[in-house]
């Protein structure tokens, strides 16, 4: 049985609390946390945005989208009153004068609370509105600040954005959010390393032979076009989320859970990343771009026609990177990333390929001995599973088939699973930072994805097309299979 611990009591400003993650998102979240009685009576949610209105329009608009975004059978008329009470707006311009004093007099008498400055907003606000906030005195030693993604764009922008707002937010009160990172299998993960000495005594280069993470996704990017052209799949996927799966399956164990002792084991995973340099770019990453195709049941445009008009664009959606990790218990063991859009499957996972057996000493015909794979799904179908060989029922000789080890959360434990940012965000008002970023880790990270940016540029790398419904450009299965490995495509 999951036992509620209820948070402080605090004050949740969400800038940009009328866009599309905080209506699809952050406020299903707290809404699902008010419903299970983790919300203090009097704790508020301040929503912040630069359109006119008042509370009574924008609490219409959150109802209609939390019944748009939660299931019929979940959404209960009795929590959406008490919910809605707790609800208040204010139009203000984040980086202009207007609208702070309205600001400052929600807040005013509530210094002794908990506050968090939900970052919901283009990262070019970020500094604006934490000067802002220290300008009207709206900052407490209670307060915390979320920054969401993108975290810049390289590595001079990401360090400007923690300059600004480390000026005026101490490290500890910044929490740099990865979703992913809240995901359920994602804490299992280090549930099945770190409390099993089973797989702990095989986690290293002598029973592992490689590793694939996989994100890929069914959609394109539709209205997040011209956000995603600036970006691409390099910036907007493998910086963030790719690489904090990484570092979770790489890293050494913590000596304990605290969270400065869980990211110093992170950073040393990113530091000790082979870089990909002008010279090994080509040969060890594959930029694709989608084109028109069938996905999700039917026809789909390619990517520049959901940017529009006659747009031209070499904007990668699609990655796909071979990388070493240069350490004791890593080396020469590669990880193969891909991640991607209108990809054949929506599927996040992490497969371990172990080495295969020393010696085959079956007869022949009794069948194909595949190498043990442990495969972590994040999502969808949630679990873990264990393929092993094992012997077919009945008489009439040996025969062996591959079979699984299935922990499927969905069976095991019968009850709903929180989506990550209910987790995160509680964390935050806890002032837990142990599954955030911390600064040097984002840098860390900007510094070697940089390289693959400039490698990109220096050498002329272009997009392979890909056709949507596929997994991808046909040079992301030469990138594996020229080690004599595949890809892992199989459902779970």
């Amino acid at each position: 049985m999951q036992k509620i611990i209820p948070v402080a009591c605090f004050d949740f400003v969400v800038f940009g609390g009328t866009g599309d993650l905080s209506l699809r998102k952050l406020l299903p979240s707290l809404y699902f946390r008010d419903r299970d009685q983790q919300l203090t009576a009097d704790s508020r949610i301040i929503l912040a945005s630069r359109g006119e209105g008042d509370t009574a329009e924008i609490v219409k608009r959150v109802h209609d989208a939390l019944q748009t975004h939660i299931p019929a059978e979940e959404f209960s008329a009795e929590v959406w009153e008490r919910f809605a009470r707790r609800l208040s707006y204010v139009s203000l311009e984040a980086a202009e004068e207007r609208g702070w004093d309205r600001l400052q007099a929600l807040l005013a008498g509530r210094a002794d609370e908990i506050r968090v400055f939900y970052m919901a907003t283009a990262p070019d606000l970020f500094g604006r509105i934490s000067r802002n906030l220290h300008d009207h005195g709206l900052i407490t030693p209670a307060s915390r600040i979320v920054l969401e993604k993108p975290l810049g764009r390289d590595l001079a922008s990401a360090q400007l954005v923690n300059e600004q707002v480390g000026a005026v937010f101490a490290e500890q009160q910044i929490f740099r959010i990865d979703h992913y990172l809240g995901k359920e299998t994602v804490q299992n993960l280090m549930a099945l390393r770190f409390a099993n000495s089973l797989f702990e005594r095989l986690w290293n280069r002598d029973a592992i032979d490689h590793v694939q993470i996989t994100v890929a996704e069914t959609i394109g990017v539709g209205q997040r076009g011209g956000y995603y052209d600036h970006s691409g799949a390099l910036r907007d996927m493998v910086q963030n989320h790719l690489l904090q799966l990484l570092c979770l399956v790489a890293m050494e164990s913590p000596t304990h859970l605290d969270a400065d002792d869980v990211r110093d084991e992170k950073l040393k995973v990113l530091r000790a990343l082979k870089p990909i340099t002008h010279e090994t770019v080509g040969l060890n990453s594959v930029r694709g771009q989608y084109r028109a195709g069938a996905s999700e049941g039917g026809s789909v445009p390619g990517y520049l026609d959901d940017l529009g008009g006659n747009a031209v664009s070499d904007t990668e959606t699609f990655v796909a990177l071979k990388l070493e990790v240069n350490s004791w218990r890593w080396a020469g063991v590669p990880f193969y990333l891909r991640t991607g859009k209108r990809l054949q499957e929506k599927a996040s996972e992490i497969v371990i390929q172990f080495r295969p057996v020393a010696l085959d000493i079956f007869p022949e015909g009794a069948g194909r001995i595949d190498p043990n794979l442990l495969i972590v799904r994040l999502q969808p179908d949630e679990g873990i599973k264990l393929m092993l060989v094992s012997k077919d029922p009945g008489p009439g000789g040996l025969r062996l088939r591959n079979t699984a080890l299935n922990l499927s959360f969905a069976e095991a434990f019968k009850t709903r699973f929180p989506d990550a940012y209910e987790r995160l965000l509680m964390d935050v008002v806890r002032g837990n930072a142990t599954l955030f970023m911390r600064r040097d880790e984002v840098e860390a990270a900007w510094s070697w994805v940089e390289p693959i940016l400039e490698g990109w540029s220096r050498t002329g790398q272009t997009c392979k097309p890909y056709t949507s419904g596929t997994w991808g450009p046909s040079a992301a299965i030469a990138l594996i299979e020229r080690d004599g490995r595949t890809w892992h495509d199989e459902p779970m």
